[in-house]
C-alpha cells in the first residue's frame, strides 16, 4: 500500500529528540527559542512565536487583536475547519466567501460584498502552498471605502486602522509571493508543523509576526506568549533562574505553548527544508503533472506561476466534468489498486456544524465545483519514481473504469 502523507523520521531527527531527552528539558525552553529564531531567520518576519499548532496561532492572534463577540471574520468556504473554528471560539462569526475556479484560494473580487462594519479580519488560505491573491486582498481592505467601515474596539484595532489580514498558511512555509516568503505577506502567519505537513514537529505551529513598524514587535512577541501560558507572566524556563520562582497571571490566558522536543524536531527540518525538502517535493509534483497530462481529462495543479511559487504541499488533481458520486466510484477504485489517497477539502458549509448554523452550500458553488472534481494524491519526501508511476497508473485505471473510457 502507497501511503498518503507518512512523516520523515531519520537518524538526523532521532538524534535532535533524543538530545532534548537527555538535557531534562523537555517543555518550552532553549530549542523552542531557538526554533522561533531560526524561522524568523527563514521566513524574515518581524518575530515568530512557537505553539501547539496552528490553530493556536490564529486563536491567539484573533485574541489579540480584540476580536469577539459582535464581531465578523471573512474565511473561504473552501478551508479545514480549523480556520473557522478558530474564528468560533473567539466569539466571532465566521463569514463565508467563495473561491476561484482556476485555485482553491479565496476569489478576493468578492471580498467588497462580505465587507460590513462588523468586519476584523480577513483569513485568506494558501490550499496547498499556492499563495492567495494577497496584494489584491491589501487593496481591499485599504480601500477608503472599505476603510470608513472599519470600527475599531481595542487599542491594537485603533493602531492598525483597518481590517486585519492574517494568513492561514498552514500549508505554505517556503511559498513565495512576488518574491516575499509565506510568513511575511500578511500582517501575521500562521503555519502549521501537524505530522503530515512539508515541515513538521509531530504536532505544532508558529505566529509570524509582519505587522507595520509602528507595533512594538517585542511587546506582541511578550504579549503573545502570555497569552500561550494561561495569561503568566514567566514561562517554565524563566521561573527556573535563579530567584526566578515568583510570577503573576494577568488574563486568563490558553496553553498553547510549544515543546522543545517538538521543537527539536523542527529545527532539523528547517535546516534541509530549501536545499533538500522543497526540491524533492517539487520533483514530485512536475513528474505527475508530466505523466498526468497527457489525459485530456486530467486537470493538473500548476505550482509556479509569474507571481507565486508554492512548497507543493499537496497535489490538487481534478478530474474534469465528473459528479461527487463519480469523483467517490474513482477514489474507491484507486484504494482497491493499493494506492492512498484523500480529498482537500470538504466545504465547511458541507459540514453538520457548519450547516446547522445556517451556512447553505448552495452560496458557494465554486468551491462544490473544486471540490466534487478532486483527488489529491500521494506527495512525501520518501516517495519514489517507481512508486509515482504506480500512483498514476492506478489513478488512470480507476477514471477509465469509472468513466468508461478506452
Amino acid at each position: 500500500m502507497i501511503p498518503f502523507s507518512p512523516p520523515r523520521i531519520d537518524e538526523k531527527i532521532i538524534l535532535e529528540v533524543v538530545d532534548a531527552l537527555r538535557s531534562g528539558w523537555i517543555t518550552t525552553g532553549p530549542k523552542t527559542k531557538l526554533f522561533e529564531k531560526r524561522i524568523t531567520e527563514y521566513t524574515g518576519a518581524r518575530s515568530t512565536v512557537c505553539l501547539n499548532s496552528g490553530t493556536a496561532a490564529m486563536e491567539l492572534m484573533l485574541s489579540w487583536y480584540g476580536v469577539g463577540p459582535g464581531d465578523e471574520v471573512i474565511v473561504p468556504a473552501y478551508t479545514y475547519t480549523a480556520t473557522a473554528n478558530a474564528v468560533v471560539h473567539s466569539g466571532a462569526k465566521p463569514i463565508m466567501c467563495d473561491v476561484n475556479a482556476h485555485d482553491f484560494n479565496l476569489d478576493h473580487t468578492k471580498l467588497a460584498k462580505l465587507i460590513s462594519e462588523k468586519t476584523k479580519v480577513i483569513i485568506p488560505v494558501d490550499i496547498g502552498g499556492f499563495p492567495c491573491d494577497y496584494d489584491e486582498i491589501l487593496a481591499v481592505v485599504r480601500d477608503p471605502k472599505i476603510r470608513g467601515k472599519f470600527t475599531p474596539k481595542t487599542e491594537p484595532q485603533e493602531l492598525l486602522g483597518r481590517i486585519m489580514i492574517l494568513a492561514d498558511g498552514a500549508h505554505s512555509i517556503g511559498s513565495t509571493y512576488k518574491g516575499r516568503n509565506s510568513g511575511t505577506l500578511a500582517d501575521a502567519t500562521a503555519f502549521s508543523f501537524h505530522a503530515v505537513k512539508n515541515l513538521t514537529t509531530a504536532e505544532g505551529g508558529a505566529l509570524s509576526l509582519m505587522l507595520p513598524p509602528r507595533f512594538d514587535v517585542d511587546k506582541m512577541y511578550n504579549d503573545i506568549n502570555i497569552k500561550s501560558l494561561h495569561g503568566q507572566t514567566k514561562d517554565a524556563f524563566a521561573k527556573v533562574q535563579k530567584g526566578g520562582w515568583r510570577y503573576d497571571v494577568v488574563e486568563a490566558g490558553y496553553k498553547y505553548n510549544m515543546t522543545d522536543i517538538l521543537a527539536s524536531i523542527g529545527l532539523v527540518e528547517l535546516e534541509r527544508y530549501a536545499d533538500d525538502t522543497l526540491v524533492k517535493r517539487e520533483h514530485i509534483f512536475k513528474r505527475y503533472n508530466e505523466l498526468l497530462g497527457q489525459h485530456n481529462w486530467a486537470w493538473t495543479p500548476i505550482n509556479e506561476t509569474k507571481d507565486k511559487w508554492s512548497n507543493c504541499h499537496l497535489y490538487l488533481l481534478r478530474i474534469k466534468d465528473i459528479t461527487e458520486q463519480q469523483r467517490n466510484l474513482i477514489i474507491f477504485e484507486i484504494s482497491n489498486l493499493d494506492v492512498s489517497v484523500n480529498v482537500h477539502y470538504q466545504p465547511l458549509p458541507m459540514l453538520s456544524f457548519y450547516k446547522h448554523q445556517g451556512y447553505n452550500m448552495d452560496d458557494y458553488p465554486v468551491s462544490f465545483k473544486n471540490y466534487t472534481q478532486e483527488i489529491s494524491l500521494p506527495i512525501f519526501y520518501d516517495l519514489t519514481d517507481e512508486q509515482i508511476e504506480t500512483v498514476v497508473d492506478a489513478v488512470v485505471t480507476s477514471v477509465k473504469k469509472v468513466l468508461k473510457l478506452k
